[in-house]
């Protein structure tokens, strides 16, 4: 790995705990020390060219990383598409070539490349599909309103100003990894999650018996709250811009 220290900061431990030092996320813990590569998501360096001078990868994503070196001297790192090597030529300009890893408005990308890193807002910076193995499509283009099709299934309207980097993400067989051995979980901050059934009921509604005993009861949280409670509020200002709604 390339040691770059102006784009990395350490990671900062929480172990699931709140500012007052109490457990807010349960099972939390004992994370190995991690370096945050700070991602260039806005790509604003117009027409200036840049090398790719390493593909690697980066323990806080599932994509791959490709760091760049641009003419004037700059360094960032982007995340790396697919087909993407050492030694590309890329560059974020308003008429790239259709290539992996450019970035250009949405209005300028003919229908069905597969692209990434688009943004809801303009000038933002990328917000969505940035996971390893996805891709949007552009449907089409009409004036100031581009339809895309995210890798969810839904298709939704964009601004055509907005800018999106040419190609799938990499690393697209992350997907297909598996962890071997606790250990592996251990080191990514997650701890033992023990069943409510085999606790003490001093520790959990669910707890106590002889033997092995159902719950008894309508599913509850540790505190005694009912479980599979819908917590979420469907309704977003955004809605409105979604053409037809993922595949449930």
């Amino acid at each position: 790995m390339t040691r770059i220290r102006s784009l990395l900061t350490i990671k900062k431990k929480t172990s699931g705990r709140d500012d007052q030092g109490h457990i807010s996320i349960r099972h939390r813990g004992g994370e190995q020390k991690r370096f945050l590569r700070e991602i260039d998501w806005r790509r604003d360096k117009i027409d200036i060219k840049a090398k790719v001078v390493s593909i690697e990868y980066d323990p806080g994503r599932t994509a791959d990383i490709a760091l760049l070196s641009y003419e004037d001297g700059a360094k960032s790192f982007i995340l790396a598409p697919t087909g993407l090597k050492v030694g590309d030529i890329v560059v974020s300009s308003e008429n790239a070539p259709i290539k992996e890893g450019n970035c250009l408005p949405l209005k300028n990308i003919p229908v069905g490349v597969p692209i990434h890193c688009l943004s809801f807002i303009l000038n933002k910076g990328a917000q969505v599909v940035k996971s390893a193995g996805n891709a949007a499509y552009v449907q089409s283009i009409d004036g100031k309103k581009a339809t895309i099709k995210l890798p969810s299934g839904e298709i939704r309207i964009f601004n055509s100003e907005s800018k999106a980097t040419i190609g799938q993400v990499g690393n697209a067989e992350h997907s297909t990894q598996k962890l071997t051995k606790a250990g592996q979980k251990r080191l990514r901050g997650i701890r033992p999650t023990v069943r409510g059934v085999a606790q003490n009921p001093h520790s959990h509604p669910h707890g106590g018996g002889e033997g092995r005993s159902s719950i008894g009861m309508h599913p509850k949280t540790p505190w005694g709250k009912p479980a599979f409670k819908r917590t979420r509020k469907r309704k977003k200002a955004s809605n409105k811009l979604i053409v037809q709604r993922r595949k449930k």
